[in-house]
């Protein structure tokens, strides 16, 4: 009998935690549950552990520890454990085969580098982690010979693109997008949208801040710098295109002027189970592509509408620690924005002013990436409230 892989699931509560624990219900015989984490969803988290039984729980915020011990109560098996650091040494358990970072926003980049350094198998779906630290977490999946396999739909398809290609150059990156709800609009119609406009997808299920990411196109920026550092493709020959269908996952064109790209329903299951198996591929559930049913189209993406797309390229090209104040300063407008503390063309301005207040560094530590982080969220943060006050 072939022994279960052992993984743990960083945000098991949010929608990538939950769809990858579909995964493994359906694959019960390959995989199995060692801890799961959440923030604080701490009724989800305890439903969950009851169902699947972990080695252990961790809540993140440390308030909810008493309610999830108590809520735990009666099963004795199950260690439960609070705050960040239980998370940062949760991961590097010696049973865990395999770590899912499905972690939002910038707290899912420390228990990343914990996970890579105790040599586990990364499978990525925290943007934010390559986005503030791309080279540095790249130096050291290398140094502890930890493999990263991403999880994203798009950079899973550009992954799945490239196997089997060796050294064979690739000539540009075809990065797909949804355009999500606002493609079609006006800049005076985005003017006046409100959270409740923003939060309808038209082809995905997200949770809320990665749904109004994909709203501004925050997320299409941040997954170009994911890219970059998953491939080793300069941001100049990544391209993104708006498909509305979410069919084309995204593609990759060598230098033959050849173009590979995947292919499926816009099913998240799907690039996290290949993530677990790779690189086999597993049977799953679920529905099938029908190509009669779906039109192919493809548009370039509007810079001028979409100013936080513009923003995660000027990041790239700067470099540095340009990409940490993009994403401190989006991940406050983001939730400012949620909270109706400001409007959704805002969120731009503001990020664009962050960047310009908080301090650059050309070669940053991860030190740098935590003082940074903080700087730019406590200028983002100001500067709404400094807009507020004048309204």
């Amino acid at each position: 009998m072939t022994k279960k892989q052992q993984i743990c699931i960083l945000g098991s509560t949010g929608s990538i935690g939950t769809q990858a624990l579909e995964v493994i219900e359906e694959h019960a015989d390959r995989y199995e549950v060692y801890c799961l984490t959440a923030n604080n969803r701490v009724r989800e988290l305890a439903d969950q552990a009851r169902k699947f039984h972990p080695a252990a729980v961790v809540i993140a915020n440390e308030e909810h520890y008493e309610l999830l011990t108590q809520l735990l109560a009666d099963e004795p098996n199950i260690k439960v454990y609070a705050g960040a650091k239980a998370i940062d040494d949760i991961v590097e358990a010696g049973p865990i085969d395999m770590v899912l970072t499905a972690m939002v926003g910038f707290a899912g980049l420390s228990p990343t580098i914990h996970a890579i350094k105790a040599g586990k198998k990364i499978c990525l779906a925290n943007k934010e982690t390559l986005v503030v630290a791309g080279e540095l977490i790249c130096q050291l999946a290398n140094q502890y010979h930890a493999p990263i396999i991403p999880v994203d739909s798009e950079h899973s398809a550009i992954f799945q693109s490239i196997v089997g290609e060796g050294d064979n150059e690739i000539e540009k990156i075809l990065l797909t997008a949804s355009g999500g709800p606002f493609r079609t609009m006006s800049i005076d119609q985005l003017a006046s949208v409100t959270k409740a406009d923003a939060l309808r997808h038209p082809t995905w299920d997200m949770g809320a801040k990665i749904t109004i990411d994909s709203a501004s196109m925050m997320n299409k920026g941040f997954e170009v710098i994911e890219a970059k550092w998953l491939f080793g493709v300069p941001a100049d020959r990544i391209q993104v295109l708006v498909h509305p269908q979410s069919i084309v996952h995204s593609a990759v064109q060598f230098h033959d002027g050849s173009v590979k790209a995947q292919l499926g329903v816009p099913d998240m299951r799907l690039p996290i189970q290949y993530a677990f198996s790779f690189p086999q591929r597993l049977p799953l559930s679920g529905q099938r592509l029908d190509l009669f049913k779906h039109p192919l189209e493809f548009f370039e993406p509007d810079l001028n509408k979409f100013q936080c797309l513009a923003l995660a390229f000027e990041a790239i090209a700067k470099g540095g620690n340009m990409p940490c104040i993009v994403n401190a300063a989006n991940e406050i407008v983001n939730r400012a924005f949620l909270d109706d503390q400001c409007g959704f063309l805002q969120m731009g301005e503001i990020i664009a002013k962050t960047m310009q207040r908080v301090a650059f560094d050309a070669s940053p530590s991860y030190e740098t990436y935590v003082e940074t982080d903080a700087e730019a969220r406590r200028v983002a943060r100001q500067l709404i409230d400094n807009q507020t006050t004048r309204q």
